[in-house]
Order: C-alpha cells, then structure tokens, then sequence
C-alpha cells in the first residue's frame, strides 16, 4: 500500500476556509456572483487522443473545475469524504466545491494520473482544508478497504462516500467486446462501488452520505457502449437498493447521472475527431463542464439542502429530457 502523502495531520477541530486563492471568488454571502465574462467552452474543440487513462492537464481547452460563480456556505463544515477518481474530471470539480464547503478531502487514482492528483491536492489545501492521496485501484477490493482505513486513520472519520471511478471503451460492434474488456469494466464501474461502499459501512452513521455517479447512458443505452451503459445502469439500481437497504440507519444514499462532461474519460477513449464534437449533440450543443455537474454532489451531501432526499437519480443533461 503505498503510503499517504498527506502534508497535514487531521485536524481537532473546524478550521476556517481561506478566501485568499485568486482562482477561487471571494466567499462573502454579501457579495454578489461574477457577471460572466464569456460562455464556456463549445465543440468544436481542438482534435485531440490520449492513451488511457488520460491526464487533466493534457487537455485543450482545460476542464474548468474551480467553480467560479459558485458561492460556499459552509454547508459540509468538518465533513470528511472519499471520492474515487478524484484526481480530475468530475471527482476533482466535487473534491474542490467539498473543500470550498469546509469539508476535509481523500480521493484515490491510479498512479498514473499522480500529475493530476497533485492538482487537486494543492486546489483542496489552498482552502485551508487536508487532501489525501491515495493511488490504487477500486477493482480490488482489499485496496478498498485499504483506502477507507487510511482516511479514518489520518482524518479522523468518514461522513461521505462518492463512488466516482470510471472505466470507459467505446466498440462498435457487440464481437469487439473482449471477455477482458468486460470485465474490466464491470470491476471497476460496479464492483468498485460494491467494494468501496462494503468498507466503508462500518465507518459510516446516520447523517453519513453515499453518493454514486451514473450516466444518461445508464437510462438511455448506447449501441456503442454495452459494457458501459450496462454498468451505469446497474449503478442506478444499486443506488435506489442501498437507499432502502439503508434508510433505516439514517444513511442516505443518492445517485448523479450526467449527459457528457468535458474530462480525460472520453479524450483517452474517443477518436480525436469525436473528441472535437463532443457534447454537440445536446440541446445546449456543448459538454458540461465538472463544475457544473459538481454542485449536485454538493446537494445530496448537504443536510441542509437534501436531509428528505434518498434513492434518487438526478439527470443532468444539458436540455435533454426524454430520459430525466
């Protein structure tokens, strides 16, 4: 288990948020949001393809991540999460509105993706709350477990869950599939859940939060994605079970189906041309970006916002309706 590179020990108590960061607006409930200044980035984009599973930093544009006309209120003041493929993408975007909200943050990655990973940590630490990395792999279960011990051992608890991490490989044909692919595929985007969710149980308590990222492919199908969308769909059901699986213990238990999001998931996955029109397809003719999506998480992790909310699946799709 490779050890954490935690630079702080966890904290006794609540630490205030700095409101210092240039990339980051001002937190003053008084002040109001930024007027935009432009409109987010659109297709067609730059071609681009890299190997998997693809690096953040690589990108062109940059997934924006920062949420930069999102106004915290303290809404997960000494909360500590676990995101799994937290190192960018979604799972950083959710990582830095958590940190914003006053919550400590561990996220997991492969060792490859360590360059983003080190993004994330110094964005999370800039808001005056601890980030802890911790590389491996959710397809094995005994580094789950793993990982959860090392959060509750080096920040003190466990209050939210964000089952993140995903493995994507588009085919064109059913023959394409290889037993291997499959495989894969299921063991990270289900059994990684299953896995994750199991060690962290006994840590969790009522007001604790599980959050779970689908996809509209999960709802919709995609001829080009059976693995895929098989297993995003399965994650939709394991959310509404665990829901009431779990009611009775106070933990609730939610689920973020996005349509595409700019992130290295389908730059590492899609041919370059596809990549340059990713997201065109929408009502809104572009991908969210992660900040965008990560709000939501922020929603069904809050007391405040969500304490009724259990079992559902909340789509996020750029205007599509046909599946919400």
């Amino acid at each position: 288990m490779p050890k954490s590179r935690s630079s702080k020990a966890a904290a006794s108590t609540p630490r205030k948020q700095s409101n210092n960061l240039r990339e980051f607006p001002s937190q003053s409930a008084r002040e109001k949001p930024a007027p935009r200044k432009q409109q987010e980035p659109e297709p067609p984009f730059p071609r681009q393809k890299q190997p998997r599973p693809g690096i953040e930093a690589r990108m062109e544009p940059r997934p924006q991540y920062t949420g930069k006309n999102y106004r915290a209120a303290c809404k997960l003041e000494g909360k500590v999460a676990l995101i799994t493929g937290g190192d960018s993408g979604i799972g950083r975007a959710v990582a830095v509105l958590y940190a914003r909200e006053g919550a400590d943050v561990a996220i997991t990655y492969l060792p490859e993706e360590e360059q983003d990973a080190q993004e994330t940590r110094r964005v999370v630490e800039a808001q005056d709350r601890q980030a802890l990395l911790i590389p491996g792999d959710v397809t094995d279960p005994q580094f789950c477990r793993e990982a959860v011990e090392q959060t509750v051992d080096e920040l003190g608890k466990l209050d939210i869950l964000v089952n993140n991490a995903a493995f994507q490989q588009h085919q064109e044909d059913l023959e394409q599939i290889t037993e291997e692919q499959w495989d894969k595929t299921f063991r990270t985007n289900i059994y990684g859940y299953f896995y994750m969710t199991k060690a962290a149980l006994p840590h969790l308590r009522e007001g604790s939060v599980i959050i779970n990222t689908g996809s509209i492919t999960g709802l919709q199908g995609n001829k080009q994605l059976l693995d895929y969308a098989s297993t995003k769909g399965a994650i939709h059901a394991f959310s509404k079970s665990l829901a009431q699986n779990l009611v009775g213990k106070g933990i609730r238990v939610n689920c973020v189906a996005p349509g595409p999001v700019w992130t290295p998931l389908n730059a590492a996955d899609k041919p370059a041309g596809k990549v340059a029109t990713h997201g065109a397809e929408t009502p809104l003719e572009r991908p969210a970006q992660p900040e965008e999506v990560a709000p939501a998480y922020v929603f069904f992790a809050s007391e405040a916002d969500s304490s009724y909310i259990t079992g559902e699946v909340l789509t996020l799709l750029g205007g599509e309706t046909t599946a919400a």
